[in-house]
């Protein structure tokens, strides 16, 4: 078998439009967005909605899409998509908008 010891070619890093490290911070430490008895009482994680303005082949949506779920939920919308959890794509990428607009932080070229 032969081993290929070239280093790892790195796909492009994401446009600085897409990141925003301290809205997904900000999430985190909001309340599910599916508050109820089966959400955890554990880590809230930013999950990414569907966005086909800023989604393409092999990239990841831009941050300010997403909306923060408890593990629980995130995993069963991992698993199974937004229906599993009650949304159709545009009602999740309703919810990541709604998040956005309440996020009072910096919010560079897409403000």
């Amino acid at each position: 078998m032969k081993i290929d010891a070239r280093p790892y070619k790195r796909n492009a890093p994401r446009p600085a439009w897409k990141v925003a490290t301290a809205y997904l911070q900000w999430l985190r430490g909001r309340p599910c967005a599916f508050a109820g008895p089966d959400c955890t009482a554990g880590k809230r994680e930013a999950a990414h909605t569907p966005d086909p303005r800023s989604k393409g082949m092999g990239t990841k949506a831009a941050d300010h899409n997403a909306i923060p779920l408890c593990a629980y939920h995130h995993r069963l919308h991992t698993i199974g998509g937004w229906s599993k959890l009650g949304l159709t794509k545009e009602t999740a990428q309703a919810a990541g908008d709604r998040y956005w607009a309440l996020w009072k932080g910096d919010k560079g070229e897409l403000a």
